[in-house]
């Protein structure tokens, strides 16, 4: 947390200050709880990666890291693409001013009516991920009459050990295993309106280690040389995934960027040799590593109470926001996120304090035993690396509370960009005059 805070924030009078503004005015302003983002954080973090990357690279944005509009427009503005796993995320792709062709499309699952979305806007990619999933687009593409550019979204049959998700050699629901890629790239290329134009690995995600990182590439190289070989012509996409991880817990370091750099490089210069990918425009589709630090979610404490010995600061906000910080998004054992008393920065610690949320659950627990000053009702906590996986990843419909409000800083100014929701908001999904008691024949689905 100390090292986050020297290196994006600043602090003055023991307060938190996000882009020069206290939370104290934020929190004031706006109410709380919210997410507060630092447009200056994404800039920073987008501009060191770029930094890192050959010329044939580019970047598509992992929308499903945090989906709200102006952080899509932020990316879109800078020039990068967006990845996208849904028709939701499309239709959001396209209101924030992404270009079609700049749009990819991946997941597994997709419906005949998304895939239908997908061809009629005339998006740049959609990543096939299995057989079924391409004769359901050939046939798409034929009712369109659209040829459609795809890419074999693979399973590799190597696995490399070192993400926090490992998805090569194993049995997954994501992308084509490579050892069942012949079958599906017949089919494909059986098809006038379908044409192969790339591959997409996904073999991992938070990843800490650049050797890793660059492992998987080669890989992905040798995957993608096979492909090109089968279907008889250079590939013009390689879409190495993303995968690009952040450090959450004291044990782990940051991804050396410098050093992922110099891999990168001698990447770049052995694919230049080789005519199957001489030309193919590399990708990577990062979504933590860009927005995970710039976003702070802070909670105010309404209560502290003590049980049998145990003190815990009960707080507005909690897992239904921030599922990833309560530990049940992925965790095996539950971890800290980064968290402090954001007006108590310059206090010494008092004790070990269990950090929860008003839900009627004990899953309801954003820190367990967390070391902080002595907390008081009214103090804000604050969750770093908060930036990705947030109320999109969450339950915010458990309970029916509201749902927080979403803050962007920009050069000292706060732009609200998803205003709080209210008790009354869940009127709205119940509308009178369309309640469906049990037993009725509405047919409209659940």
């Amino acid at each position: 947390m100390a090292e986050l805070i020297d290196r994006h924030f600043a602090v003055r009078g023991g307060e938190l200050l996000v882009g020069g503004v206290g939370i104290g005015a934020i929190a004031e302003r706006v109410g709380t709880p919210l997410f507060v983002y630092d447009r200056d954080i994404l800039l920073r973090q987008l501009d060191l990666l770029r930094g890192a990357l050959p010329d044939r690279f580019s970047l598509c944005y992992s929308v499903k890291a945090n989906p709200n509009p102006a952080i899509l427009r932020f990316f879109v503005e800078q020039g990068v693409g967006l990845e996208i796993a849904s028709s939701g995320e499309l239709v959001q792709a396209l209101a924030a001013g992404c270009p079609a062709a700049h749009i990819l499309f991946a997941g597994p699952g997709k419906t005949e009516a998304e895939l239908a979305l997908a061809v009629a806007r005339g998006i740049g990619e959609i990543h096939v991920e299995s057989l079924t999933e391409a004769l359901r687009l050939g046939g798409v593409a034929r009712a369109a009459g659209r040829r459609v550019r795809v890419a074999l979204r693979v399973n590799p049959a190597a696995e490399v050990e070192g993400g926090g998700m490992r998805m090569g050699a194993r049995a997954v629901p994501f992308g084509i295993d490579e050892d069942q890629l012949e079958p599906v790239m017949a089919a494909i290329l059986g098809e006038p309106f379908l044409e192969i134009v790339g591959v997409h690995l996904f073999v991992g995600t938070q990843i800490l280690d650049h050797e890793v990182l660059l492992r998987q590439y080669q890989e992905g190289l040798k995957i993608a040389r096979g492909v090109a070989d089968r279907i008889g012509r250079p590939l013009e996409t390689v879409d190495l995934g993303g995968g690009l991880g952040v450090p959450y817990f004291p044990h782990e370091k940051r991804l050396d960027i410098p050093a992922l750099a110099v891999g990168l490089q001698a990447l770049s210069q052995e694919v230049a040799g080789d005519p199957r990918l001489a030309e193919a425009r590399f990708l990577l589709e990062p979504g933590r590593f860009l927005v995970a630090e710039a976003g702070v979610y802070v909670s105010r404490v309404t209560d502290v109470k003590t049980s049998r010995g145990k003190t815990f600061a009960v707080t507005d906000g909690g897992m239904h926001h921030h599922l990833a910080a309560s530990g049940n998004l992925g965790q095996t054992i539950k971890r800290n996120f980064p968290q402090a008393v954001l007006n108590r920065l310059d206090q010494l610690p008092h004790g070990p304090v269990d950090v929860v949320g008003p839900l009627c659950t004990p899953l309801d627990t954003l820190g367990r035993g967390v070391v902080l000053p002595r907390v008081e009702v009214g103090d804000l906590v604050g969750v770093f690396q908060s930036g990705a996986y947030g109320p999109s990843a969450s339950p915010v419909g458990f309970l029916s509370r509201p749902t927080p409000a979403e803050v962007m800083v920009e050069g000292g100014e706060l732009r609200l960009i998803r205003p709080p929701g209210t008790p009354e908001d869940y009127l709205r999904l119940f509308p009178e005059g369309e309640v469906h008691p049990a037993g009725s024949t509405h047919s409209g689905g659940g």
